[in-house]
């Protein structure tokens, strides 16, 4: 099964927690604080790999989570850092993300991408020592890794797309041009996915041929096939537009040529610019007259124009020497660059927080506190103290002392309770 959109979660591995820890040694009564940084969380990077081409496997995983990172351990030992996951994708594949759309990465290239970082290690409680704090019995917990929710859009890396009405003989052109092989009978549709074709020109030239299926009159709003294979010709950097100038199915070429061009247009301003050469193919059913109207129309519009019959290979060659002379003057396969997230779509920062007064207990609901609570001391007066500074400095006592919190009041954070001391 062809499938070239997926949706999947990745999530880098958050960063290890720094370690609480004394130097203990024979004949030292007290030694200072030795506690190490915790380990790296792993990223999530993606490569391209040519044995996929298709993203039928990201149907069944969804979800991708790099490991976290070791907590740090005494004699100022730092925690290992975790390995990156590695996501093989289809040459081609762009990366999206599914909440703002903006482009992440284009997988076209053989460099790997870092899609999400994983968290920073927690510093240990060996930084945290001053010559008034000698003894501190806190350590940074951990830094979250990055997590996003990614839209998977294969977009096939073709020089040349072929595009056309169904059964005008797309698939019997790249079938002869190249050793693709696809499916070829005399109804609409035949061809239900893209084919690509790799055509040698001579011994040191060649070009990648794909062939688009499904475009009729309304692809580009889901007629057809067309809405969904109609990105694969944003990367091509010729168009070879086939007419059936017999009009075999009683339908006239110059109006087919219209009709494509217009949902060409509608999909993408990129396609439509897009230089073409214009193929009236089934010449060997048609009238002189049939094929000299066409001619006429498309040289006034200033495009080349080859008549072949692809079924009998007859002017197939001058096709494909034209296309590769175009090629060679036009600029290098498309690649998306990755957009940065716009300011207004920034998170508001990772210390948001709300409070809720609940029968008197004041409910701190504050996500960035979590990983803090679970390196706080209550039996050590210094990490009360650090605790205490993270409350004032994120805003928390700000905003307790605003909606009216008394000494003695209740305060709830994490799911721990103590009371409000001013």
């Amino acid at each position: 099964m062809f499938v070239d959109q997926a949706k999947i979660r990745v999530e880098a591995g958050d960063g290890g927690d720094g370690c609480v820890s004394f130097h203990r040694e024979k004949y030292v009564a007290s030694g200072g604080p030795d506690g190490g940084d915790g380990g790296k969380g792993g990223d999530i990077i993606f490569i391209a790999d040519d044995h996929f081409s298709s993203l039928i496997d990201f149907r069944f995983k969804r979800k991708y989570c790099a490991n976290r990172g070791e907590n740090g351990a005494a004699k100022r030992c730092t925690g290992k850092s975790a390995e990156d996951l590695v996501i093989k994708v289809p040459r081609g594949t762009v990366i999206r993300e599914a909440q703002s759309g903006r482009v992440m990465a284009d997988i076209s290239g053989d460099e790997p991408v870092i899609l999400a970082k994983g968290g920073r290690g927690g510093k240990g409680n060996q930084h945290f020592a001053t010559s008034t704090r000698q003894v501190p019995r806190f350590a940074k917990p951990g830094y979250p890794g990055e997590k996003f929710d990614l839209l998977l859009e294969l977009k096939l890396l073709a020089d040349v797309g072929l595009v056309g009405f169904p059964n005008v003989g797309k698939s019997t052109l790249i079938s002869v041009v190249s050793a693709a092989k696809p499916k070829i009978a005399n109804y609409h549709f035949t061809t239900l996915t893209p084919v690509l074709g790799v055509v040698r020109v001579d011994t040191e030239k060649s070009f990648v041929m794909a062939d688009i299926p499904g475009l009729i009159e309304g692809a580009a709003d889901g007629a057809g096939l067309g809405h969904a294979f109609l990105r694969h010709v944003e990367r091509c950097r010729l168009i070879v537009h086939v007419l059936d100038c017999a009009g075999s199915e009683g339908r006239d070429p110059i109006e087919d040529f219209c009709k494509i061009n217009a949902e060409l247009a509608k999909f993408s301003d990129s396609i439509a610019a897009c230089p073409q050469i214009v193929v009236a193919n089934k010449a060997d059913l048609a009238e002189e007259e049939q094929i000299e109207r066409l001619r006429q129309y498309i040289t006034e519009q200033g495009l080349p124009f080859f008549v072949l019959s692809a079924a009998t290979a007859q002017g197939t060659e001058p096709l494909i020497y034209a296309v590769a002379n175009a090629l060679a003057e036009l600029p290098p396969v498309k690649r998306f660059e990755p957009e940065a997230m716009p300011e207004e779509a920034l998170p508001a920062g990772n210390r948001s927080f709300t409070v809720t007064v609940e029968d008197g207990v004041y409910l701190v609901d504050a996500p960035f506190m979590e990983p803090i609570m679970r390196t706080v001391n209550p039996d050590d007066w210094s990490s009360l103290q650090y605790f205490e500074r993270v409350l004032i400095g994120s805003g928390i006592i700000a905003k307790l002392e605003e909606m009216g919190v008394q000494e003695g009041d209740t305060v709830s954070i994490g799911g721990i309770e103590f009371d409000y001391v001013r």
